[in-house]
């Protein structure tokens, strides 16, 4: 067969990312013969080379491997053949092997090392039955940039599939997230078999003891990367909410700071207890994150330039002993709904108990209460001193 004629628009060396568009469309009937016996040369190769694969093609998984194989290169002889044609449905095979990898528990290395397989079986194969036909040299040169390139673009569909795959999949692990912290604090308290359920959702594994931290919602994913690895975020109603197991076992409020400051960031935690006094742990912190961006409490430079890894533990409850406040705190803003009334706290690492508060629990003293709210000022003891409260 002579293909000088068909291959005189090639010199121009134009050859694109789709090098195949120039190849003489004469090609495709002389390597379509072989299309059978390559697909069955590029199986057995790949059962041979590829760990993974290295089982008997059967079931669905040897369906999809050879049906991919087989659609390969039957696509790759029509696109010679009407180079302006698409693709078709059959971009979706190589989607679709992308998406299995990831459903597998895979990585893509596997199978971009069986695109490679095919690739060379392929090349040799079809490069073997085109000399044979007489191909000129220049015109075997450019099937196989074609077969390599097309090989490429099968691989990219592929990773396009993992990877909406994988997106598809933390999508669905976030709203498990979401659904688990909004049961942790949600009044009143889910029952043991809910939290449990919600919990093994996400493979969380139910801590004994557990503290409610609250962030700007912004700036969540940048604080939850750097928190211990069992802590659970999510954003609650424009407020970021971060569960951390355990905040007082041994290394932990350290290592709570340490993100905190490394975020460079504000954020709030309350008080540590048990599972089921999240949602008051939760309530302390949102409340007092509200607090500090209303300048309510005063942190070390003042509000507009509070430091990271500032620290104050403040007591809420005039009932002794109250559960402590963490607060950690840098750059503040947006306070999300009315600040409660809370004393002005400057000194850094400072204990403050209060002797007279606007927020306190069901059972306080209502006299009390309302001496406090009648004054508008409350003592709070600052370490052997005293600080007046003043309205938010």
């Amino acid at each position: 067969m002579d293909f000088d004629q068909s291959f005189a628009h090639l010199s121009d060396k134009n050859v694109s990312r789709e090098p195949w568009r120039s190849l003489p469309a004469e090609i495709a009937d002389v390597i379509e013969p072989e299309l059978e016996a390559t697909t069955d040369e590029i199986l057995a190769t790949i059962a041979r080379e590829v760990p993974d694969y290295a089982r008997p093609l059967e079931g669905s998984f040897g369906r999809g491997v050879r049906t991919g194989v087989s659609e390969a290169l039957r696509q790759f002889v029509e696109l010679i053949r009407s180079p302006s044609g698409a693709r078709g449905p059959g971009r979706e095979v190589y989607v679709g092997l992308g998406s299995g990898e990831l459903s597998q528990g895979r990585t893509l290395d596997a199978l971009q090392s069986a695109y490679r397989v095919g690739a060379r079986v392929a090349w040799r194969r079809l490069a073997a039955a085109a000399t044979r036909a007489g191909v000129e040299p220049d015109v075997l040169s450019l099937l196989a940039e074609s077969i390599f390139a097309y090989i490429e673009t099968l691989s990219a569909d592929s990773v396009e599939g993992y990877a909406e795959a994988r997106a598809r999949l933390e999508g669905e692990r976030r709203r498990r997230r979401h659904e688990l912290v909004a049961v942790l604090v949600r009044e009143p308290t889910a029952n043991e078999a809910d939290l449990r359920a919600a919990a093994e959702a996400v493979g969380w594994r139910v801590p004994r003891t557990a503290a409610a931290l609250a962030c700007d919602e912004e700036q969540l994913d940048r604080l939850a990367t750097r928190l211990p690895a069992d802590a659970l975020a999510a954003g609650l109603d424009g407020v970021g909410c971060a569960i951390v197991p355990d905040p007082d076992g041994p290394g932990r409020p350290s290592q709570i700071e340490r993100a905190v400051g490394s975020a460079g960031i504000g954020a709030v935690l309350g008080p540590t207890g048990a599972p089921g006094s999240l949602a008051g742990s939760w309530s302390l912190a949102r409340a007092t994150l509200r607090a500090v961006g209303a300048g309510a409490i005063e942190t070390p430079g003042g509000t507009r330039n509070r430091s990271a890894g500032y620290a104050v533990k403040k007591y809420l409850f005039p009932g002794g002993p109250p559960p402590p406040l963490h607060v950690q705190g840098s750059r503040m803003s947006n306070p999300i709904g009315p600040a409660p009334r809370i004393a002005t706290l400057s000194p850094t690492r400072m204990l403050a108990r209060s002797t007279a508060c606007n927020a306190m629990p069901s059972g306080s003293s209502s006299a009390a209460s309302s001496k406090s709210h009648a004054s508008g000022t409350g003592k709070h003891e600052l370490a052997g001193t005293t600080s007046s409260s003043r309205s938010a």
